[in-house]
């Protein structure tokens, strides 16, 4: 079955959560911050297959068939971004959820 874009921004904030618990990070890091974790695919805007995901005040936008940078940034957050893209089922539940949308032309919110 395929993910929603609303489990798959849980996801993406378990794992950079997860990734910065380490005792090193601890200090510095506020997990709260990736509370407002958003994942989006606007078709109507861009005919390019993507993902735009929105942290806090940043954002970066995402082609979904090669996972390169298309257009904003996210800072640190690059990172765990692009770890998060190589981990197996998410480049499929993306491209399975761009197809949906241009499906039903972009009027779904979320994957069902």
């Amino acid at each position: 079955m395929v993910k929603t874009l609303n489990e798959l921004a849980g996801e993406l904030r378990s794992l950079i959560i997860e990734l910065n618990s380490d005792a090193h990070n601890r200090v510095n890091f506020r997990a709260e911050r990736y509370n407002n974790l958003k994942l989006s695919m606007d078709v109507a805007k861009e005919k390019i297959p993507h993902i735009t995901i929105t942290v806090g005040m940043s954002e970066g936008t995402y082609n979904i068939n090669n996972f390169e940078k298309m257009n904003g940034s996210l800072g640190v957050d690059e990172k765990y971004v692009q770890r998060w893209f190589s981990k197996q089922g998410v480049a499929d539940n993306l491209k399975a959820a761009w197809k949906l949308r241009i499906e039903n032309r972009g009027k779904i919110t979320d994957v069902e």
